[in-house]
């Protein structure tokens, strides 16, 4: 064994610069069977690449499928998603400011792919929260999910006809928009009718309400970015008498739509394309920029930062995979492979060729300026899903729904072994990438401004004011949604 000057163990062997890649330090090399399914699909990729190119990353798990058959077939989900999201419209090519990881993480610190060995395998302390999706056609939060009555399908009109006539014979079955409601004395019912409304122009116009539309972009930053409500709690409605439970998923729900529905500041990186088929080269490399989405080296640049380094999620957003559509990640395990020989290691030097020596790379004329190695990635990460609300009086990580899959891709590294671009091996992979910044808060328009609540009496008639005008834009109250989750936590 070798001497050396200071201190034991890994992490003392970091921090006096000891290689990551000596095998007298580092664990066993891959399992044989995870290496035997990478180097497989290497194998297809080196038999066919303008095939593999256009195959799915292979999948761990169950990722809702909110897309029709047609729709996937067609590629008009494309549209479909291009049609609600709130984000930035990039025009430019890789490495310009709107991929730079820099612009995502919470931190950037870590730049050279030899100094994240310790960080190849992270997970967060715990998942963030599943929850609906509180899909449109239903009538989003005035969908009544605990009434064996509600009418099935996904018929807009019929469901929500009935909501609308039909009192519950149990008060237990009002959905959480009535809730709300009730809570702060609305008999108007403004948030009731928000919600129903949604799907309401698509009606009109299209004679139906898409399945895949909802509220799942407020509900993946809500998921971390709000504490989990854990229990069942009982509050007093504004009427001074009636006692209202809300569910752990009736407050997720109300959490949803305030993030869905209230402006916060977000960051966002990523390309953006309206395109159906994108033109490919020879190999099956998509030619636009902007269709090529995140690169290879800003997305493993941002999830070591970010989830590895700094223990915090951020969002997923592939459109090219139409299951994955606004996932908060949980965790992501990677390895290398030998980009040459199709050989998977956990061992950087056994992965890293140098240019020079490897003239049959099919991505040799993309590859960034200043790259003077390449190095394979197989990483596998996973992902929280929606689920279906329950009246589960506890929450906790044990009813949430991860999914997954492993994005293959090669790293661009420079002399001094910095990552300075990518390539992806499958067009189906991240794309757009986002995240409210550390300290963020959605809040509604008319957050009151004094008073407070303490959940066992009436609120404030301040308060109460201030929801029913917020309501009117379908924002409930950060102010009610906090307490809320404050009083299913204690």
């Amino acid at each position: 064994m070798k001497k050396l000057a200071c201190g034991l163990g890994l992490v003392a062997l970091a921090a006096c610069g000891a290689p990551e890649d000596d095998p007298e330090l580092m664990e066993p090399d891959v399992e044989s069977g995870r290496a035997a399914a990478i180097e497989a699909e290497l194998a297809a990729f080196a038999a066919d690449p303008q095939r593999f190119l256009n195959t799915i990353p292979r999948k761990e798990g169950d990722s809702p499928a909110f897309f029709s058959p047609e729709a996937i077939a067609s590629g008009d989900f494309l549209k479909g998603k291009d049609s609600t999201r709130q984000d930035p419209d990039p025009k430019a090519d890789a490495w310009q400011p709107h991929d730079w990881a820099k612009n995502l993480v919470d931190s950037y610190e870590l730049t050279r792919l030899g100094d994240m060995y310790q960080l190849k395998k992270a997970s967060l302390a715990e998942s963030p929260w599943s929850d609906d999706y509180w899909p449109l056609y239903a009538g989003s939060l005035a969908k009544r999910y605990a009434d064996p009555r509600l009418p099935s399908g996904t018929d807009w009109k019929k469901i929500t006809d009935y909501v609308r006539t039909t009192p519950p014979q149990n008060p237990d079955h009002l959905s959480p928009a009535e809730k709300y409601d009730l809570l702060v004395g609305d008999a108007a019912k403004t948030m009731t009718n928000y919600n129903i409304n949604t799907g309401k122009p698509y009606y009109d116009r299209d004679g139906k309400v898409e399945t895949w539309m909802g509220q799942c972009h407020g509900w993946a930053p809500a998921a971390f970015m709000i504490p989990r409500p854990k229990k069942v709690v009982e509050v007093t409605a504004a009427d001074g008498t009636t006692k209202i439970k809300f569910y752990p998923a009736d407050i997720k729900a109300l959490a949803t739509l305030l993030w869905a529905t209230a402006r916060a500041p977000t960051r966002f990186i990523g390309g953006r394309c309206n395109v159906k088929d994108p033109a490919k080269d020879e190999i099956g490399r998509i030619k636009d920029a902007a269709c090529r989405d995140t690169n290879a080296g800003t997305w493993h640049l941002a999830i070591v930062n970010q989830l590895g380094r700094g223990k915090r999620s951020f969002i997923l957003d592939a459109t090219y995979d139409y299951e994955v559509w606004n996932q908060p990640i949980y965790s992501y395990d990677y390895v290398y492979f030998n980009p040459k020989t199709n050989v998977t290691t956990n061992y950087l030097s056994r992965a890293r060729v140098a240019v020079s020596d490897f003239p049959e790379d099919k991505f040799a004329k993309y590859r960034a300026r200043g790259t003077t190695h390449i190095v394979g990635i197989a990483m596998n990460v996973k992902w929280v899903v929606e689920t279906r609300p329950t009246q589960s009086p506890t929450d906790g990580p044990e009813r949430d729904a991860l999914s997954g899959a492993r994005y293959l891709y090669t790293l661009e590294l420079d002399k001094d072994g910095n990552i300075i671009g990518g390539e992806w091996l499958q067009n189906a992979h991240p794309d757009f990438l986002w995240v409210p910044p550390k300290e963020a808060q959605a809040r509604a328009y008319y957050e009151p401004t004094s008073g407070t609540w303490d959940g066992r009496s009436p609120m404030p008639q301040s308060w109460r004011e201030a929801a029913r005008r917020s309501s009117q834009h379908g924002q409930p109250l950060a102010a009610i949604v906090n307490k809320l989750v404050e009083l299913a936590r204690q």
